[in-house]
């Protein structure tokens, strides 16, 4: 009597354990019974019926996946290496178990190819300088394409451009150029209101002679103070008119 106890309470303890599932906050378990889909369950504790029922646990986290470096010819033919990050989580996972056979795998592809094709559509210095455009570009599509799968992707960011040494010294090049460039369009810029300011000073001198005499004045008064040893003493130019020869009439 006590063995034939014993053996069932072995058998009961057994079928509490592999029915009794435990699954945490962030996962889910989808339940399959008889091969046939029955839903998921969680968080928390639940029944299953060993044998007859199989669970795949699927997180619901945030998973970062990173995306290898891809060679890709840009809309000017040139020849760059481009990585990335993704980031995107499990919404259905009913979904990202019976729609795909392994979502993670899946996704880094569709990221991998989209890379590609969206990169090839622009120009270097645009992959350069538009990088937040291109980001949501791509996102977008990755986010379309993994949606049946149960799948949301939240970001997908490029993370690095590595160019040949000829062309990182072709781009030095370039903006050191348009620096010059800058530089020569500001001093031209200086020198038309240097002549502006000087223009407006002529038509004012020629309005009052006398403001010119007080300019020269100035000036003579700050050659003093600069040399301490000099003495200027200003004479009126019209001292020398005498000098002039005189007009025959």
């Amino acid at each position: 009597m006590l063995p034939g106890i014993g053996a069932i309470v072995v058998i009961v303890v057994l079928f509490l354990a592999n029915a009794i599932k435990i699954v945490r906050e962030y996962e889910r378990g989808v339940i399959f019974r008889l091969g046939r889909l029955v839903g998921a369950k969680g968080p928390g504790i639940f029944l299953i019926i060993p044998v007859i029922d199989k669970m795949v646990k699927v997180s619901l986290r945030t998973i970062t996946l990173d995306v290898p470096p891809q060679e890709v010819i840009t809309k000017d033919n040139v020849s760059t290496q481009v990585n990335a990050v993704l980031f995107f989580r499990v919404l259905d996972p009913s979904d990202a178990v019976v729609q795909v056979q392994n979502f993670m795998e899946a996704t880094r592809q569709i990221a991998m190819t989209t890379l590609r094709s969206v990169l090839g559509g622009f120009e270097l210095d645009q992959v350069l300088g538009e990088r937040e455009r291109i980001n949501m570009q791509l996102q977008q599509i990755v986010d379309e394409q993994t949606d049946p799968w149960g799948i949301k992707v939240t970001n997908m960011e490029i993370k690095d451009v590595k160019l040949p040494s000829d062309m990182q010294r072709a781009i030095a090049r370039q903006a050191e150029a348009e620096r010059d460039r800058r530089a020569k369009v500001i001093n031209a810029e200086g020198e038309l209101q240097a002549a502006t300011k000087l223009g407006e000073a002529a038509a004012i001198i020629e309005r009052n002679p006398s403001a010119l005499q007080l300019r020269y004045l100035q000036t003579l008064n700050d050659i003093s103070a600069e040399n301490a040893s000099t003495i200027v003493f200003p004479v009126p130019i019209e001292l020398f008119n005498w000098l002039q020869p005189k007009k025959e009439d």
